[in-house]
């Protein structure tokens, strides 16, 4: 029971992840995306120079269709941008390199399973990083364990 000018703690907080507080921001998503980044191995962040990171709540319908994707929670992530692999120096660019995380999809799969809301976002993010330089799924589990360790 909740009477106000008379706070009191109902049952006993629990920590991040299944704090039920309001889920977080766009923007507070997005500090947690480039706190995450900060935890990834330098083998893998040196690479990513100029590589911006942006949280939207959806996939935008274009970009669903285009991947053939009903549900607008079934997508997570998406790197947008050249690969290095096919980067030249001589290349114009218009626009940064992009990963998008999709809050929306993120809090959802978070809410269904046992991880820590850091671990999923963190979790994206090597997996679109990692795809972007052609790393194999194998090599991308070890980046990730890596980074687990320097959380």
């Amino acid at each position: 029971m909740y009477i106000k000018g008379r706070e009191r703690r109902l049952t006993d907080r629990y920590d991040e992840p299944r704090d039920l507080g309001s889920p977080p921001s766009l923007a507070e998503m997005e500090s947690i995306a480039y706190q995450e980044f900060e935890h990834i191995p330098e083998e893998l962040r040196s690479r990513c120079v100029g590589v911006a990171i942006r949280v939207e709540d959806f996939a935008d319908d274009e970009i669903l269709d285009d991947m053939d994707i009903e549900s607008p929670f079934d997508l997570m992530g998406l790197y947008q941008g050249i690969p290095l692999t096919q980067q030249s120096t001589m290349d114009i660019r218009h626009q940064p390199d992009i990963i998008h995380l999709y809050r929306r999809p993120i809090l959802d799969y978070w809410c269904e399973g046992d991880d820590d809301l850091r671990a999923v976002v963190r979790h994206v993010l090597i997996h679109e990083i990692g795809h972007h330089f052609g790393f194999s799924d194998e090599d991308m589990d070890r980046i990730e364990a890596a980074a687990a360790e320097n959380a």
